[in-house]
Order: structure tokens, then sequence, then C-alpha cells
């Protein structure tokens, strides 16, 4: 998306990655854009979008991620510092929001224990039949022509435990910066 989250009326490059990285690149003059800000988020980035959502005067910066998720990022300062010996005053408006999001918490975790205790009781008893969901999955396999390697890229709407990879021939894995994996090899009979 293109829009001016800088407020100096000329718009930036909006840029969401599959690899999960969120960029914005603003043009200072012809030259190529300039990286301002980038952001990592877990998974890829589905569609990105730049305007005024929350609150009036701020621009926002909305990305949606794989699986469903909505990623705000705001120019609205998150925080105000106060001089020595000030107490922190809230305002009514930010009080009632705080009391809100407190009771719809404590309503989802209300649900939440009520959903476990229906799943245990479900599964318990006599009738009880077990099945694995379907999940859709997004892979890549896409070539690295800088250092000739393959990147495998998997995203599921799940955690992943584990993921086999077999093949005919030797492979080397390589390590990389976002990898929290832990690799094991084991010969495979060739029969």
């Amino acid at each position: 998306d293109s829009f001016d989250i800088l407020g100096d009326g000329v718009k930036e490059l909006l840029v969401g990655r599959d690899d999960g990285v969120l960029e914005i690149y603003s043009f200072q003059s012809a030259d190529d854009p300039v990286l301002r800000y980038d952001h990592a988020l877990s998974e890829s980035i589905a569609s990105i979008q730049g305007g005024c959502v929350g609150k009036d005067g701020y621009d926002e910066i909305l990305a949606s991620t794989y699986s469903g998720w909505l990623t705000g990022l705001t120019t609205e300062p998150v925080h105000r510092e106060g001089g020595s010996g000030e107490e922190l005053k809230l305002s009514q408006e930010m009080q009632s929001k705080i009391s809100s999001l407190r009771n719809e918490l404590e309503h989802l975790q209300i649900k939440v224990l009520q959903e476990r205790e229906k799943y245990q009781q479900s599964s318990q008893s006599s009738t009880a039949v077990s099945s694995v969901p379907a999940f859709s999955v997004s892979d890549k396999f896409t070539l690295n022509m800088d250092d000739a390697s393959y990147s495998l890229i998997l995203e599921v709407q799940t955690a992943i435990d584990n993921v086999l990879v077999q093949s005919d021939v030797p492979i080397d894995l390589l390590d990389v910066d976002k990898n929290s994996a832990v690799v094991s090899f084991s010969s495979c009979d060739s029969e």
C-alpha cells in the first residue's frame, strides 16, 4: 500500500512480506526509496493497509497475517511521561476501556474453562470418537540464487511440532536467524 504515515505530505510505501517483515519506505528524493521502519511479525503478511482506524488524528498501519490475525501499528503515543512526584491519571475514557477489556477477558476465560470441561466429558464417554482436524497448509519451496539454496516455508493455523524431510540424496540443512527448530538427522534404510 502507499500512505502518508509520516505526515510529511509524501506517501510512503508500505510493504508486507511473506517472511513476516513489515517495512515502511520513504521517498526523500528521486533516488532509491529509504527504509524508515521495519517490524517483524511471527507469520507471513497477507495484506497491508494504511489509514485512520482507531483514533481520529492518529494514522495507523493494519496488517493481516496468514492465519487471520490483525496487527496495528499506530502513530499515537503509547505512554506519557510525568514530572517527578506526579501520579499518572487516566482519563475516564481510558478507565472505561480498561474495565471493558478486563470484563471481556474474564468472560473469555470462563468460556474457555467451560469448553475444556465439555471436551473432557465428551472425550471420556464410551461413544467418543477422536479425529484429527484438517488444516490448510501454506507451503513454498523457492530457490535463493545468491547462495544456491532452497527455502522451505511452511505455515499452518496451529503449532507445528515436527516436520519430516526425507530425501533420496544427501542434503545439508542451513540455519537461519528466524529458525527456532531443533534439527536431528537420521539415516534412512534405502529399502
